[in-house]
């Protein structure tokens, strides 16, 4: 027995199993049958997202993308398309990668092994563990949000969860609890513990399975654990955005890059911002006949803030734009079915967005 198992609590899993039996959440559509594709989607899409945002995104996705094969198959705009509203969309573009390595290299299955499953797009270890142990049963840990701040209340594990040396002593823990069966079942109560009874605020230790020998919980430190993030100044940034029109009323589009914001997804060209900015921006604003200020927009991502300025106008010349694959002009009803940002596309959406005059 190793010194870590040696010094956890009997029975844990026994007594998690038993509450879950009673109290956990089993009509969850990902759960209905537990295969990889289903489970793997859930979990890409549950990452820092609540599942009442996720199911109906979820029961979309598999309507429009029903296995690895058609996901892998469709263009990258129709899966941003339907991620949009969701955020941190850097998910959805490793989805759509993962799904096509999963056909060219694996013939459409997940592999079983966790070392392969954690090295495909946008899975790691702890997503690898869930896949693994929902779909297959196989005795693998994981690590997500919720179940850290359990094992770092039920443990008292000191320092942000995030720091290496404290992420090996988690995943050290979350080994040594595993139960030798029904681990599809143990890892969904493990998560459901967290989201339900073991929450951020408000914990509910009364009712939680495993709270008798809870270090946090006897020593009256809940609050103290997990630790904070070590917080850094919160940075703003400012940016114009260019709701450039032709004569014919389209809207002018640009792909962004594959990294940084909004990476992939189409939105109008932006200026000022290096991290944001579009090209030719300046050429638009020369060939405008009549900038029209709009009301700012303001956007929290998770380490800045961005202040967003409108600007619309119609072109009375080209300016210098000419279709490509990175540049195009759409109609607004043609808007739905193009990968946009939430905040692009509400703005987009607004009743008196028209062309300027």
């Amino acid at each position: 027995m190793s010194a870590v198992a040696a010094d956890l609590p009997p029975e844990f899993a026994t007594r998690l199993l038993a509450w879950f039996e009673l109290n956990g959440r089993h009509d969850l559509p990902w759960q209905h049958p537990r295969e990889p594709y289903r489970v793997w989607l859930s979990e890409i899409m549950l990452q820092q997202t609540q599942v009442t945002t996720v199911i109906p995104y979820f029961r979309r996705f598999l309507e429009r993308f029903p296995d690895v094969a058609t996901l892998a198959a469709a263009p990258v705009d129709d899966v941003l398309a339907l991620w949009s509203g969701l955020g941190y969309y850097a998910r959805a573009r490793n989805l759509h990668r993962c799904a096509r390595q999963l056909v060219d290299e694996h013939g459409g299955q997940f592999p079983r092994s966790l070392d392969a499953l954690a090295a495909l797009p946008g899975i790691g270890r702890s997503t690898a563990g869930a896949i693994a142990a929902q779909s297959w049963g196989a005795r693998a840990a994981i690590l997500d949000g919720n179940v850290r701040r359990v094992l770092a209340r039920h443990r008292a594990i000191d320092g942000w969860p995030g720091a290496p040396a404290v992420q090996r002593r988690l995943w050290a823990v979350a080994e040594a609890l595993l139960p030798d069966d029904r681990l599809a079942d143990y890892t969904q109560a493990l998560m459901d513990l967290g989201a339900t009874i073991c929450t951020a605020r408000r914990p509910d230790c009364a009712a939680c399975p495993v709270s008798a020998d809870c270090i946090a919980r006897v020593t009256d430190t809940v609050a103290r654990y997990p630790a904070a993030r070590p917080r850094k100044p919160r940075a703003r940034r400012r940016a114009r955005m260019l709701l450039a029109f032709n004569a014919r009323g389209e809207l002018l589009l640009e792909r962004r890059a594959p990294v940084g914001i909004w990476g992939g997804l189409w939105c109008p060209p932006m200026l000022d911002d290096d991290a944001l900015s579009g090209d030719g921006g300046h050429a638009l604003l020369d060939a405008a006949d009549r900038i029209e200020t709009l009301p700012q927009l303001h956007h929290a991502f998770t380490h800045f803030d961005l202040e967003l300025q409108p600007l619309r106008f119609t072109l009375s010349r080209s300016g210098g734009v000419a279709e490509s694959g990175r540049q195009r002009w759409v109609s607004l009803e043609e808007l739905a079915a193009l990968g946009l940002p939430a905040p692009v596309r509400k703005l987009l959406a607004s009743p008196d967005l028209t062309v300027s005059t």
